[in-house]
């Protein structure tokens, strides 16, 4: 077993470490109080109570009415519950928008729907990860039901103008969903307002559990439910809850509203030291997406002449965890859909790796992933310039 103390962890947009405080309100409800919160007794009543409070601490982090939140297993269960509540409203619209980087959870969503009859445009972004909201407003039709576009992505980190595309969609007269798990604890959000109809997290995003997310679900949205049977959730969800990950969510997301004061400045100051030192260290490097528009904590880099894969098992045998590009991809022979649609060849977006840091991260972390990545990236350069320069290696004739 790997001995976690010896781990630089920058790899904090494929999931979290659990936080302490979050751990020890989780313990009591996997012990203690094992009571079904549906239950009429005053045992399932306390379970009950922890469920409610865990909700409205998830309000708060979202700023929306507690009655607004739906405690759901995962992020995907949110985004396949919001798109498919869209297309039951209205047969004859069966048309969704939504954009050429998102989330997988989004994407083969999309894909499975298109071959049971529903209609999908996916619009592109340019070089910097960025989003054309008149050609996104052009795609929306009369058959449209909804519009599906994520707050910040998952490896470039550039974030969409989630409120402009949201005030589109009210203009249209069409729902709008944003997946918000990369968003949610990195950023301030804000629903009291705003004309979002859904919105997704995930709790091991922000330091929580695996195995619970959410669904924010707007007052004056129409809605139709993905599970059917008991009357959890106020009947917009079936499944005996999750109780004690759903109170470690809560307490995640009060963890989260209290970082915000200052955490996302100190995580952006390790991520660009970072990418400076860097920058300086090798040559050939490029950051990828908007530098201005993009998470404190993600940093997107392509190296050229390397491949990936490689550079991820170098990394690992020094025990620098990162990414090249969503963890759902990890093993697959694809480049980053999300690099390609940016226009990187296919060759510069192997030749990418995404470091996304995090809470508990130090200086001294940095320090040493700099001097990790440097050496790295310069012996597989060196490797790669010896293999070739071999002389080709002619056919053993046949006996």
């Amino acid at each position: 077993m790997i001995v976690p103390e010896k781990i630089i962890y920058l790899d904090h947009n494929a999931t979290t470490p659990l936080d302490p405080a979050v751990l020890e309100e989780m313990l009591p409800f996997l012990t203690t109080y094992y009571g079904n919160p549906s239950s009429a007794y005053r045992f399932g009543a306390q379970v009950r109570s922890a469920i409610d409070l865990a909700r409205e601490r998830v309000a708060m982090l979202l700023g929306c009415e507690p009655g607004e939140i739906i405690f759901t297993s995962c992020g995907t269960e949110s985004n396949n519950t919001a798109i498919r509540s869209a297309l039951q409203l209205d047969p004859k619209r069966q048309h969704i928008v939504t954009t050429a980087v998102e989330h997988s959870a989004i994407l083969r969503l999309c894909g499975e729907l298109a071959k049971r009859g529903s209609t999908v445009t996916y619009v592109p972004v340019d070089s910097d990860g960025n989003l054309d909201l008149d050609e996104l407003e052009r795609a929306v039709t009369s058959e449209t039901a909804i519009i599906s576009a994520m707050w910040a992505n998952n490896e470039s980190g550039v974030l969409f103008p989630i409120e402009k595309i949201a005030e589109i969609a009210r203009r249209k007269r069409v729902i709008f969903h944003c997946d918000a798990v990369q968003a949610a604890g990195k950023l301030p959000i804000s629903l009291r307002h705003s004309t979002i109809n859904f919105l997704s997290l995930s709790a091991h995003k922000l330091y929580g559990p695996k195995g619970v997310g959410a669904l924010y679900l707007s007052r004056r949205a129409p809605f139709r439910p993905l599970l059917f049977g008991g009357s959890q959730e106020n009947g917009r969800r079936a499944g005996t809850e999750n109780v004690a990950s759903i109170v470690g969510f809560g307490k995640a997301a009060e963890r989260a509203v209290e970082a915000l004061r200052t955490e996302p400045d100190r995580i952006r100051q390790m991520r660009d030291q970072f990418e400076a030192a860097i920058i300086a260290a090798i040559p050939d490097v490029t950051v990828n997406g908007n530098l201005k528009e993009r998470l404190p904590n993600t940093s997107s880099l392509t190296f050229d002449g390397i491949q990936s894969g490689a550079a991820l098992m170098m990394l690992d045998q020094s025990n620098l965890c990162c990414s090249a590009g969503s963890a759902c991809h990890t093993g697959s022979l694809q480049a980053s859909h999300v690099l390609r649609a940016m226009g990187l060849s296919e060759e510069r977006a192997r030749g990418s790796l995404r470091f996304s840091f995090g809470r508990f991260n130090t200086a001294t972390e940095v320090g040493k992933a700099i001097a990790i990545v440097t050496a790295t990236i310069a012996k597989m350069r060196r490797l790669n310039a010896l293999s070739s320069n071999l002389p080709e290696r002619k056919p053993v004739p046949a006996l």
